[in-house]
């Protein structure tokens, strides 16, 4: 997927056999995921949907299959805020797999690759067949896959009764039980700053335990237009235009890592007003929400579930 990915497992004491059989097993399943999920990788299940034509059932496998339809549960309720049809988009913008030159397209060109966008436009059906009503639709999963990614990481370890772990993909975490300490697990999550990395200062850390967190923002991925605005890879699916306001970050505390991935997108389109209302609809998800005052400079922004579920003390 293009990220790190890191297992921690707590008080199992495992021989380093085991450890390396854990790890060749855990690979393997994230190789599976890309095999079906991959927009890069041009014979994943995806790509050959990507290039099939329209009106015809393409049969995939049953995860690929329940993650397309958790997409398009969620673009409903979003009512289009989430939509995993934006790849000619992201891909004009240069945040995707065809090019990497980032400008910003004309607007004769954005218009023509929004034609080929619209999560409407996809469908899957009960015997997991992906179906499209116009033949340039196309799927780009990036906003979910990781965190399925997490939750498989961590599926595959349950499996073999190790229950007291930590994983992530990236910024993806999902984490069961308590730390070596006998806590709850504590999560950093990494202030706005323009190209942020380990070294540089945390907005917040979270207790977790049992839980998933997911962030979102514009701090990693863009650039920088004529006019000085930071263009980031989080595109609003109504104007196909990079997302435009004052949030650095979102992050979203939920039981499993693909719900908290999803929303976590979701939020940082639908901004810090209709994004609180959003996830106050979600009785067992709540979001941080880091808004930018000034450059270097930020306040935060709970939902009213988000202290309760992370033990956060503002």
């Amino acid at each position: 997927m293009g990220s790190p990915y890191t297992v921690q497992i707590v008080g199992a004491n495992l021989a380093q056999a085991q450890i390396d059989a854990l790890q060749t097993e855990v690979e393997l399943r994230l190789q599976e995921v890309n095999r079906q999920m991959s927009h890069y990788q041009p014979d994943s299940e995806l790509s050959r949907f990507n290039r099939a034509p329209a009106h015809t059932r393409f049969k995939v496998s049953p995860e690929f299959a329940g993650v397309v339809r958790f997409s398009l549960e969620m673009a409903r309720r979003s009512h289009g805020a989430f939509d995993p049809t934006l790849s000619p988009v992201i891909n004009l913008w240069g945040f995707g797999e065809k090019t990497d030159r980032q400008a910003v397209p004309t607007a004769a060109e954005l218009r023509e690759a929004m034609k080929k966008t619209g999560w409407q436009h996809l469908s899957v059906t009960a015997r997991d067949e992906l179906v499209k009503d116009i033949p340039e639709l196309t799927i780009n999963l990036s906003a979910v896959a990781k965190g399925f990614g997490a939750d498989e990481m961590a599926r595959v370890l349950r499996g073999h009764s190790l229950t007291i772990l930590y994983v992530a993909i990236a910024g993806e975490v999902a984490v069961r039980g308590h730390n070596p300490k006998g806590t709850n697990w504590q999560v950093g999550i990494s202030a706005p700053l323009a190209h942020w990395t380990e070294n540089d200062p945390m907005a917040a850390v979270v207790s977790l335990s049992d839980q998933a967190i997911s962030t979102s923002g514009d701090y990693q991925k863009f650039f920088t237009d004529a006019q000085g605005r930071r263009l980031c890879h989080i595109l609003d699916p109504k104007t196909g235009w990079p997302v435009q306001h004052n949030v650095g970050g979102v992050s979203v505390v939920a039981p499993d890592s693909m719900t908290a991935d999803a929303l976590a997108t979701t939020l940082f389109v639908l901004g810090p007003e209709e994004g609180l209302k959003f996830i106050e609809s979600w009785t067992n998800a709540a979001a941080l929400f880091i808004l930018r005052k000034s450059e270097g400079q930020f306040r935060q922004r709970p939902s009213s579930r988000f202290v309760s579920l992370t033990g956060y003390n503002f």
